[in-house]
C-alpha cells in the first residue's frame, strides 16, 4: 500500500475561551483525512493568538492558553503551543505556519525565530536552494516523510480571506499553495461557492479539504461571553475544567467584552500601511 502522509494540523485563533466546537474541529478533520485514506493525522496544534491582536473582548493569552491546555490536557494528539501568543507583536498566520513547519523540519528545541523565518527574506531562500536539491538525497526515502502542516480553520476563517485588508493575498496564496487548509463548513456550498470566486484558492483548490459537519455545532465563543455575562450557564458548551476555570478567575464580564473596543484589528492596521507605503 502507498505510504500514508503524515499531517499535522494546526488551528489559529483567539480561544477566547476554548469551546468543544473548536476540540470537535480537529476531531472532524482527523476522521476526514484518514478516511481518504492518503494521509495519517500524527498531531494537532492549538495557537493561541497573542494579545497584539488588538480583538475586542481579547481576554490575556495567558488565560486563554491555559484553557486550552486544560482542555486538551485529556487528548493523546491535540497540544498548545505559546510560542505566538508570548510573541510581543502580532504575527501573520503564514509565519506561525512557517515557524511549525520549521520546527517540524528541525526538532530542536533551541530552534528559535530567527531559524524559522528565513523565507521573508526570498533571496536568502534562494541561496540555501542549493545545498536542499542534493542528488544523493533523492535515493533517500525518508526525505519526503516531513509532516504536511495543514491549517485547520472554520468556514468563518476562509470567508474572511475575502475581507480587505485583513490577509495579503500573497500570504494566502502561500498558505494554500504550500500547506494546504483544511475547513470545516456547515452548508459547505457557500464555501464552494467562495472557493469557485476566488482565482487564487480556486488554482489551488486540490490543498483545500472541505469537510462536512452534519453533526452541527453553533457554538461559537462569543456566545460563550454573551451567557457569561448575562449569568447563564455554558455546561457542556466547554470542558468541565474550562468552566471551572472560567469561574474561578471570573474572566468574562461586561467590562472584558468593551477591552480594545474601538481599536482597530492589528492586521487591519498593518496591512492598511503597507498598501499606502
Amino acid at each position: 500500500p502507498e505510504k500514508k502522509t503524515e499531517v499535522v494540523l494546526l488551528a489559529c485563533g483567539s480561544f477566547n475561551p476554548i469551546t468543544n466546537m473548536h476540540l470537535r474541529l480537529f476531531e472532524l478533520a482527523k476522521d476526514y483525512l484518514h478516511e481518504t485514506g492518503k494521509y495519517k493525522v500524527i498531531k494537532g496544534i492549538i495557537s493561541p493568538v497573542g494579545d497584539a491582536y488588538k480583538k475586542k473582548g481579547l481576554i490575556s493569552a495567558n488565560h486563554r492558553v491555559t484553557m486550552a491546555k486544560l482542555a486538551t490536557k485529556d487528548s493523546d494528539w491535540v497540544e498548545v503551543d505559546d510560542w505566538e501568543s508570548s510573541q510581543s507583536e502580532w504575527l501573520e498566520t503564514l509565519k506561525v505556519l512557517r515557524y511549525h513547519h520549521q520546527k517540524l523540519l528541525s526538532p530542536d528545541p533551541t530552534n528559535s525565530l530567527q531559524n524559522a523565518l528565513p523565507l521573508t527574506k526570498p533571496g536568502r531562500k534562494r541561496k540555501q536552494e542549493p545545498k536542499r536539491h542534493d542528488p544523493v538525497k533523492k535515493k533517500n526515502p525518508d526525505i519526503k516523510s516531513v509532516p504536511q502542516i495543514k491549517l485547520l480553520c472554520g468556514s468563518d476563517m476562509l470567508e474572511s480571506f475575502g475581507i480587505p485588508n485583513l490577509w495579503k493575498s500573497e500570504d494566502i496564496a502561500e498558505i494554500v499553495e504550500n500547506h494546504g487548509l483544511v475547513c470545516i463548513s456547515r452548508a459547505g456550498n457557500s464555501v464552494q461557492k467562495f472557493i469557485y470566486e476566488s482565482d487564487v484558492l480556486w488554482r489551488h483548490k486540490n490543498n483545500i479539504h472541505l469537510v462536512e459537519e452534519w453533526i452541527t455545532n453553533d457554538i461559537s465563543s462569543s456566545k460563550i461571553r454573551r451567557a457569561l455575562r448575562r449569568g447563564q450557564s455554558i455546561r457542556y458548551l466547554v470542558p468541565d475544567v474550562v468552566q471551572a476555570y472560567i469561574e474561578k478567575h471570573n474572566l468574562y464580564s461586561p467590562e472584558s467584552e468593551d477591552r480594545n473596543a474601538g481599536v482597530i484589528l492589528a492586521p487591519l492596521q498593518k496591512n492598511k500601511s503597507d498598501s499606502k507605503n
